[in-house]
């Protein structure tokens, strides 16, 4: 289903779109800014199919003619433009889908539509073309681009659209989504929503990735034995860890996530406000083993590995500096 209803978080974008309907005033040109898998792609779905509904209210109602088109993508006056290079929009393409076909009258439809996804990836002729047409748009045409960083589109551009900021969704109603839309078990929801800082579509895409479980379980399995492990084992595991290098910032996030939860439990002795309660005798043994200042010194330690691996460090040299760091104050 696509109604307004389905989106989760982004209160402001949903009114403001939802009183543009009810008021028919509707701008020829929008920006949804938002980073990668916030959701910017689905409402603006949302948005094309109330414009174009039959029903005239200000959600789509799912049941005409036109809605049915645009939930199985076939509408012909909802225009999805698209790009054959993976990292840039062209002036052709944009000539093509746009600039030529906007003079076209709708189809079947009030509005014609134009959704143009990863808009921060117009060439700048890309953007001088879409430029004309946002000069002087048809009565029908609103032009939707996403963007992930609206830093890129020219100043021109960004006066002449309305632009809606993205805001992160609360952590209950990410945890709440994964729980009961997608039946993800609680423990599992609590390490989503900690890494998916708002992002719904990350948070969604971590709870049914294998690899970001083996890397989970890769990375406390390390942590919990790290105290009893000689050096050569240590330097096994580092070549262990080399496996997850393209994932190697979850992989330091998970171990951040485990000491934040090592120095709350120190703190608190509350066990509901942790991300890995599974894990709370290893939890236990860990606050029990470490002073503050030694945790302090591991988060430290793991955010300037971060760091180091930016700056094109030595990789195993990095790890291996983070373990004896992690063995010494863990």
């Amino acid at each position: 289903m696509a109604s307004f209803q389905d989106i989760i978080g982004q209160e402001q974008i949903k009114e403001h779109f939802q009183n543009a309907i009810a008021a028919k005033k509707i701008s020829h040109a929008y920006i949804i800014n938002g980073e990668k898998s916030s959701g910017k792609e689905f409402i603006a779905r949302v948005f094309a199919m109330a414009l174009q509904c039959e029903k005239g209210g200000s959600d789509p109602c799912q049941e005409c003619h036109s809605c049915k088109q645009a939930l199985s993508d076939n509408h012909p006056d909802i225009i999805y433009v698209s790009h054959e290079k993976p990292n840039s929009i062209s002036v052709d393409d944009i000539r093509a889908q746009i600039n030529n076909d906007v003079a076209i009258k709708p189809y079947s439809s009030p509005y014609k539509v134009y959704i143009v996804n990863e808009a921060e990836k117009m060439t700048t002729q890309a953007q001088n073309a879409i430029l004309k047409t946002l000069e002087e748009p048809p009565v029908y045409a609103v032009i939707l681009l996403l963007a992930s960083n609206v830093n890129t589109l020219l100043p021109t551009i960004l006066s002449r659209c309305v632009v809606l900021n993205m805001k992160p969704v609360a952590d209950e109603l990410v945890r709440r989504y994964l729980m009961e839309e997608l039946q993800v078990p609680d423990y599992k929801a609590e390490v989503c929503v900690a890494f998916a800082r708002g992002n719904v579509g990350r948070a969604k895409a971590l709870a049914s990735s294998e690899d970001f479980e083996n890397v989970k379980s890769e990375a406390l399995s390390l942590l919990k034995y790290i105290q009893e492990m000689e050096l050569y084992e240590i330097v096994t595991a580092i070549k262990k860890i080399g496996e997850y290098k393209l994932q190697i910032n979850d992989y330091l996030d998970l171990m951040a996530i485990w000491y934040r939860d090592v120095l709350l439990f120190k703190a608190t002795k509350d066990v509901n406000h942790l991300i890995f309660r599974e894990e709370i005798t290893a939890l236990r043994k860990c606050a029990q083993r470490s002073n503050y200042e030694g945790i302090e010194e591991v988060i430290r330690a793991l955010d300037k590995a971060k760091m180091r691996l930016d700056a094109n460090v030595n990789f195993d040299l990095t790890m291996e500096l983070l373990l004896l760091t992690i063995k010494e104050n863990g």
